[in-house]
């Protein structure tokens, strides 16, 4: 009895100590794990510290570069405005001279054309042509404005030379579209729908009303069956100035004629004239005309008291024939 209950005793302890330890345990665990807990946060708040700071380092350095990026595109902007009030100002200086050297170009006309020097036109039939452009360089070159009696021509090249020529200030003038004298000289009526749809089509390239024509063949032509008269009053009805040439290139032609030729036709006879009408053409096969015409502006700009006009409202025509009211003899 006394060994069992000895041995009871001796399971008892055991059993308490291994409970005492196991009490411990729980109790060293209890602590320890919140610890392990709380050391693993700490860590993970520093890394998140420590990743927030650098977040905020980044924020500031887009914020900085942002600020930078803002000041330079407001003085970019600022550059460009000044930049484009500059050219506008600029723009606006270049279109104010343009216009006084045009009034001042056009008071210098209006001035020779009513003074006593000698007024000469050059004057081109029957373009745009191939040699129009041609034509159109040397003018420029010696800064001489001319007129052009054109037809309707209505290709690519044939609109832009007519451009050109309004553009770089020369007269355009109007000489007929068809050119064909059976169409054109049929009756009044058809003369009138040759003209409006040649004038038509000149506004709607270019923009201008010319108010200007040539007769082709002249107002003095023997090809017209009807009277002259009763087309020379139609134009009058509408305000359009006619005008023909008192000197002749002899380019009308189409035999060949040299440039030597051309020229001497053009400036033998000049000094008899104080209101000198040149006739040439800017058509195909004018190329002739082309070579002599920087010897017949040497010419002309040689000359005393001299000048070279494009045709204006002030320039007096050149009429071969003058327009004979009803009631009025000739």
């Amino acid at each position: 009895m006394t060994e069992m209950k000895e041995a009871e005793k001796s399971v008892r302890k055991k059993r308490v100590r291994h409970l005492k330890r196991l009490i411990i345990l729980l109790l060293i665990t209890s602590i320890l794990i919140p610890i392990i807990l709380c050391v693993v946060l700490l860590a993970k708040v520093s890394v998140l510290e420590l990743r927030l700071g650098e977040a905020t380092e980044l924020v500031y350095e887009l914020q900085a570069q942002l600020e930078v990026s803002y000041q330079q595109t407001e003085r970019a902007m600022e550059a460009w405005k000044d930049a484009e009030k500059r050219r506008q100002t600029e723009a606006q200086e270049g279109q104010d001279t343009e216009d006084k050297e045009a009034q001042d170009a056009d008071a210098d006309a209006k001035t020779a054309e009513a003074s006593d020097v000698r007024r000469v036109y050059l004057t081109f039939d029957d373009g745009p042509g191939s040699y129009t452009d041609d034509i159109l360089d040397i003018l420029a070159e010696y800064d001489v404005k001319a007129t052009f009696f054109v037809t309707g021509r209505t290709d690519e090249a044939a609109r832009e030379a007519l451009q050109r020529i309004v553009e770089e200030g020369h007269t355009l003038g109007m000489h007929s579209y068809s050119h064909k004298y059976s169409q054109i000289y049929a009756s009044v009526e058809a003369f009138a729908e040759d003209l409006t749809k040649l004038q038509e089509y000149l506004y709607e390239v270019t923009g201008v009303r010319s108010r200007y024509y040539r007769f082709p063949g002249g107002s003095s032509n023997t090809v017209s069956s009807l009277d002259m008269q009763e087309f020379i009053r139609y134009l009058s009805e509408q305000e359009i100035t006619y005008f023909d040439w008192n000197i002749s290139s002899g380019d009308a032609t189409s035999n060949y004629i040299s440039s030597n030729t051309i020229a001497a036709n053009c400036t033998d006879n000049l000094e008899r004239h104080d209101n000198a009408i040149i006739l040439m053409h800017d058509a195909a096969g004018k190329k002739t005309t082309v070579e002599a015409l920087p010897v017949i502006l040497d010419t002309i700009l040689a000359m005393e008291n001299t000048v070279i006009l494009p045709v204006t409202d002030e320039t007096e025509p050149v009429q071969h024939i003058k327009i004979v009211y009803e009631g009025t003899e000739e």
